[in-house]
């Protein structure tokens, strides 16, 4: 089988350019995902839905047109204008990634719906749209994007779905624009389409057999791939103002009816010329080459891809000067040798610390740059990493880059008119940006910023570690304005056995570490009746790590209030009393604090302090069996029901991360 490979090449193209002659007007209409009405799908790629005059939809899926549907987002596709494109398959359009033995899209054991594996008729899916030309409109232009599991090991072979657009226009012709599994020219392979369900890979890691297919990454395998994400295709196609014209869109299998291919398509709309134009995207890759959509750590490897695109029909040259810039940001280091590229000289620029690259960009194609570069260490938490390249072109074939085109050119309307041009929302670029993130040695609960009367919670830069559960039935479990320690608000807890048990849940693993001690301030005071409020520290399992008790017992002074505070710890053998300084031993009205520290694997160290006068008690025992680091939660119960229910106050809440 001829095999023709196109390895180490993935991008996705841009999704935010308007030409500045583009006619736009707005679907008048709000499409909404997964309509298969051949009318939806039009008005979900027409940028002036008032151009429709008529169309139609046909497929051979006998079961409900499954091979088209309309989306707000698949995997790296999204929509280049509106909120929606359409997505039209020889299989079944917009199906979740595959996974081993399942058919859809990319499964080289795929559905067919019509005239068997081999047989005729063959999968095909045709939308036709008749539309009316504006007044002093020449050209029809689009977006689309090519996706085949045939690719890579039938490329010339008579294996050959085919994607054909033509446009038929009364005045200028048809024109065509067509892309084959065998013509086409794809650049992007399966770990550069997450999502989109073409991003498999040969199990046996050969993709030159029939294979069964999943999502894990290996290495050459790739066993889909893809065009870039053209943005004005192929030879633009002429049309005249006024006129009526047919665009029929039609993908087909060949050869077969197992393998799948599908195309992207969205943005169609008129333009009062052919222009020349460059486009340019840079996205950050891990170094397991996964999209990075959040955070990253010190030390961490960005492998950033670019992609320079000539949309035009003009040939960008290698002009004197570079063709790419991109200065590298604040806190990264770049990686010796990591800078790349299959066409063109790129290179390292150590005196400006910049990527360099210089080379020709032919008409309607695209080149890709690769580099890396290392977060530093010591990059505090929430630094953004953020900065846009450069790419310096020709737009008045002058053989001098006058033009500059910055990646990801995207902009956010701040509401500021910094460049006085009249609108506030191109000054500000939004970039690829990843954030460092290093974890913190505490974190701190004061509740001071959680509602009056209900639960807590509490995160770190963003990111969720503390809950409570929210206890009404013969208990209080809340956030309350008085009390409170060293800042507004306390934790309220009035526990009765009917409101037994409430919770304080623990999510530390979101902030990259475990557990390493865990201290709270509490105020209690005398009460009039036998009571005991239990704390249990548990684990994921609901196995108990720890456990202490605060049981008040009858002392005989001062009545009413003659029942007095102890404070236990369980030894995996018996409760065992942590006593205060005060006489007796008891806990009376008073701020204290509570530590619990892990101690290697099985040990723990309790600590009691009182406010004023520091550590008043401690003691080292045994863990009654799991590990302390794993504490998911402490749960809250009594077994009694007193008529007038102990209060207990907690505050400053600390918890310390390994």
């Amino acid at each position: 089988m001829n095999k023709f490979i196109i390895k180490n090449i993935g991008a996705i193209i841009a999704i935010c350019f308007i030409a500045s002659n583009i006619f736009i007007i707005l679907p008048s209409e709000k499409i909404k995902a997964d309509s298969y009405d051949g009318e939806d799908l039009a008005l979900a790629i027409l940028a002036n839905s008032s151009c429709l005059i008529d169309t139609s939809y046909s497929d051979t899926d006998n079961s409900g047109n499954r091979q088209s549907t309309i989306m707000t987002s698949h995997g790296t596709m999204v929509p280049t204008n509106g909120d929606t494109f359409a997505l039209i398959s020889t299989g079944i359009a917009g199906t979740d990634i595959v996974t081993s033995y399942e058919n859809e899209p990319g499964d080289e054991r795929g559905t067919w719906f019509a005239g068997g594996k081999y047989g005729y008729p063959r999968d095909e899916a045709t939308l036709t749209m008749t539309l009316q030309v504006p007044l002093f409109m020449h050209y029809l232009f689009y977006d689309v994007q090519f996706l085949s599991s045939e690719y890579p090991e039938y490329v010339g072979t008579q294996y050959n779905d085919k994607l054909t657009i033509s446009v038929n226009s009364p005045s200028e012709g048809t024109s065509t624009y067509i892309f084959d599994v065998n013509s086409g020219y794809f650049i992007l392979e399966s770990d550069d389409i997450t999502g989109t369900g073409f991003d498999v890979f040969a199990r046996s890691g050969n993709p030159g057999n029939v294979d069964w297919l999943d999502t894990i990454y290996r290495h050459y395998a790739a066993d889909a791939g893809a065009s870039g994400l053209v943005r004005i295709v192929g030879t633009a196609h002429p049309v005249s103002p006024l006129e009526e014209i047919t665009v029929t869109i039609n993908i087909k299998d060949a050869g077969d009816n197992l393998f799948d291919s599908a195309v992207f398509v969205d943005f169609f709309r008129f333009s009062g010329e052919a222009r020349t134009e460059i486009i340019a995207d840079k996205i950050p890759y891990d170094e397991n080459g996964e999209l990075i959509e959040d955070e990253v750590e010190c030390g961490d490897k960005i492998k950033y891809k670019v992609t320079i695109t000539n949309i035009g029909e003009a040939h960008q040259s290698n002009n004197p000067g570079n063709e790419f810039e991109d200065f590298l940001p604040d806190n990264v280091t770049y990686v010796e040798g990591s800078a790349s590229s299959a066409y063109g000289t790129i290179q390292y620029d150590s005196g400006e610390n910049k990527i360099i690259w210089n080379g020709d960009v032919p008409a309607k194609t695209s080149r890709l740059l690769e580099f890396e570069v290392t977060v530093n260490y010591g990059t505090k938490n929430g630094v953004i990493i953020s900065n846009q390249g450069n790419v310096k072109w020709d737009s008045n074939e002058d053989g001098t880059n006058d033009a500059i085109e910055l990646t990801d050119d995207t902009r956010i309307d701040d509401g500021v008119d910094q460049d006085e041009d009249g609108d506030t929302d191109d000054d500000d670029p939004t970039i690829c940006t990843v954030v460092a993130f290093e974890k913190p040695d505490v974190v701190n609960e004061t509740f001071e910023d959680d509602p009056i009367g209900g639960g807590a919670t509490q995160s770190y830069l963003g990111r969720d570690w503390f809950e409570t559960s929210f206890g009404t039935i013969g208990s209080a479990f809340k956030v309350i304005s008085s009390f409170e320690y060293l800042t507004d608000n306390s934790y309220k807890t009035k526990i009765r056995n009917s409101g037994s048990p409430q919770y304080w849940n623990y999510s530390i693993s979101n902030l990259e570490g475990d557990i390493d001690y865990w201290e709270v301030w509490f105020k209690c005071g005398d009460v009039c009746e036998d009571y005991c409020l239990n704390l249990d520290f548990k684990n994921n399992n609901n196995l108990n790590i720890a456990k202490i008790k605060f049981e008040y017992i009858e002392v005989g002074e001062n009545p009413p209030l003659d029942y007095y505070l102890q404070l236990y710890y369980w030894d995996a053998v018996e409760w065992k009393l942590l006593d205060s300084d005060l006489d007796g031993g008891y806990l009376r009205d008073d701020w204290y604090k509570l530590k619990i520290d892990g101690i290697g694997d099985n040990m723990i160290n309790y600590s009691l302090y009182r406010n004023g006068v520091g550590l008043i008690n401690h003691t080292i025992d045994n863990e009654i069996g799991q590990t302390f680091s794993n504490l998911k939660r402490v749960e809250f119960s009594a077994s009694t029901e007193p008529i007038v229910c102990p209060m207990f106050f907690w505050d400053d809440h600390k918890v310390g991360i390994i």
